[in-house]
Protein backbone atom coordinates (compact mmCIF):
# COMPACT_ATOMS: atom_id res chain seq x y z
CA UNK A 1 0.00 0.00 0.00
CA UNK A 2 1.28 3.10 -0.75
CA UNK A 3 2.33 5.69 1.72
CA UNK A 4 -0.57 8.10 0.60
CA UNK A 5 -2.94 5.52 0.37
CA UNK A 6 -2.15 4.78 3.97
CA UNK A 7 -2.61 8.02 4.92
CA UNK A 8 -6.02 8.57 3.19
CA UNK A 9 -7.41 5.48 4.82
CA UNK A 10 -6.14 6.62 8.56
CA UNK A 11 -8.18 9.94 7.30
CA UNK A 12 -11.18 7.92 6.04
CA UNK A 13 -11.69 5.55 9.15
CA UNK A 14 -10.85 8.49 11.43
CA UNK A 15 -13.55 10.38 9.88
CA UNK A 16 -15.76 7.00 10.01
CA UNK A 17 -15.35 6.74 13.74
CA UNK A 18 -15.85 10.36 14.30
CA UNK A 19 -19.10 9.87 12.81
CA UNK A 20 -20.14 6.78 14.83
CA UNK A 21 -18.82 8.62 18.01
CA UNK A 22 -21.81 11.46 17.14
CA UNK A 23 -19.07 13.76 16.37
CA UNK A 24 -20.96 15.46 14.21
CA UNK A 25 -23.80 15.57 16.82
CA UNK A 26 -22.96 19.58 17.60
CA UNK A 27 -20.34 21.52 17.10
CA UNK A 28 -18.59 22.39 20.36
CA UNK A 29 -16.75 25.47 19.18
CA UNK A 30 -20.25 26.58 17.46
CA UNK A 31 -23.09 25.44 19.36
CA UNK A 32 -25.66 27.86 17.76
CA UNK A 33 -25.71 25.92 13.92
CA UNK A 34 -25.70 22.50 13.05
CA UNK A 35 -21.90 20.87 12.34
CA UNK A 36 -20.31 21.21 8.85
CA UNK A 37 -19.85 17.92 7.78
CA UNK A 38 -15.64 17.57 7.46
CA UNK A 39 -14.57 20.88 8.36
CA UNK A 40 -15.81 20.20 11.95
CA UNK A 41 -13.96 17.41 12.19
CA UNK A 42 -10.33 17.37 13.84
CA UNK A 43 -8.82 15.55 10.63
CA UNK A 44 -9.87 18.91 8.68
CA UNK A 45 -6.37 20.84 8.67
CA UNK A 46 -8.36 24.05 9.54
CA UNK A 47 -10.12 22.65 12.86
CA UNK A 48 -11.14 25.36 15.24
CA UNK A 49 -9.39 28.06 13.06
CA UNK A 50 -11.84 30.04 11.35
CA UNK A 51 -9.50 32.16 9.41
CA UNK A 52 -8.68 29.04 7.78
CA UNK A 53 -4.70 29.36 7.39
CA UNK A 54 -3.99 26.22 5.57
CA UNK A 55 -5.19 25.85 2.02
CA UNK A 56 -7.51 22.80 1.33
CA UNK A 57 -5.26 21.96 -1.50
CA UNK A 58 -2.80 20.48 1.36
CA UNK A 59 -5.56 17.75 2.52
CA UNK A 60 -5.99 14.50 1.97
CA UNK A 61 -9.48 14.56 1.38
CA UNK A 62 -8.67 16.61 -1.90
CA UNK A 63 -7.59 13.92 -4.23
CA UNK A 64 -11.47 12.52 -3.47
CA UNK A 65 -12.92 15.91 -4.73
CA UNK A 66 -13.86 16.16 -8.81
CA UNK A 67 -11.18 17.87 -10.42
CA UNK A 68 -14.14 20.51 -11.19
CA UNK A 69 -14.30 21.46 -7.87
CA UNK A 70 -10.87 21.67 -6.09
CA UNK A 71 -10.74 25.32 -6.80
CA UNK A 72 -14.01 25.89 -4.54
CA UNK A 73 -13.71 27.56 -1.08
CA UNK A 74 -14.03 24.37 0.20
CA UNK A 75 -13.41 21.69 -2.00
CA UNK A 76 -14.60 18.61 0.49
CA UNK A 77 -18.39 19.92 0.10
CA UNK A 78 -18.29 18.72 -3.56
CA UNK A 79 -16.84 15.03 -2.88
CA UNK A 80 -19.94 12.54 -4.55
CA UNK A 81 -20.81 10.81 -1.86
CA UNK A 82 -22.86 7.92 -3.89
CA UNK A 83 -23.69 7.23 -7.32
CA UNK A 84 -26.87 9.78 -7.48
CA UNK A 85 -24.20 12.56 -7.20
CA UNK A 86 -25.50 13.95 -3.86
CA UNK A 87 -22.65 15.67 -1.87
CA UNK A 88 -22.48 17.56 1.42
CA UNK A 89 -23.21 20.23 -0.09
CA UNK A 90 -26.03 19.25 -1.87
CA UNK A 91 -27.46 17.81 1.21
CA UNK A 92 -26.62 20.74 3.40
CA UNK A 93 -29.50 22.09 1.13
CA UNK A 94 -31.98 19.41 -0.12
CA UNK A 95 -31.14 16.68 2.92
CA UNK A 96 -32.24 15.95 6.05
CA UNK A 97 -29.47 15.57 8.95
CA UNK A 98 -30.45 11.98 8.92
CA UNK A 99 -30.13 11.63 5.42
CA UNK A 100 -26.74 13.64 5.60
CA UNK A 101 -24.95 10.76 8.08
CA UNK A 102 -26.64 8.00 6.22
CA UNK A 103 -24.74 8.93 3.23
CA UNK A 104 -21.69 10.27 4.62
CA UNK A 105 -21.61 6.15 6.99
CA UNK A 106 -22.06 4.52 3.10
CA UNK A 107 -19.80 7.02 1.53
CA UNK A 108 -17.17 6.36 4.09
CA UNK A 109 -17.41 2.36 4.66
CA UNK A 110 -17.22 2.39 0.47
CA UNK A 111 -14.20 3.98 0.15
CA UNK A 112 -12.13 2.01 3.21
CA UNK A 113 -13.16 -0.88 1.05
CA UNK A 114 -12.03 0.03 -2.11
CA UNK A 115 -8.75 1.03 -0.90
CA UNK A 116 -8.55 -2.00 1.32
CA UNK A 117 -9.34 -4.31 -1.70
CA UNK A 118 -6.98 -2.24 -4.10
CA UNK A 119 -4.58 -2.87 -1.08
CA UNK A 120 -5.35 -7.05 -1.03
CA UNK A 121 -5.46 -7.02 -4.97
CA UNK A 122 -2.17 -5.68 -5.26
CA UNK A 123 -0.64 -7.76 -2.83
CA UNK A 124 -1.79 -10.58 -4.73
CA UNK A 125 -0.32 -9.41 -7.32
Amino acid sequence: MSHNDRDILETLRFQLQFLEEGGYARSPHAPWRAPYIFEDSPSCLNFKQSNRPHPCSECLLMQLVPPEHRERDIPCRFIPLNDKGQTVDSLYRTGTPEEMVEALRNWLQREIRRIEGKHQRACAD
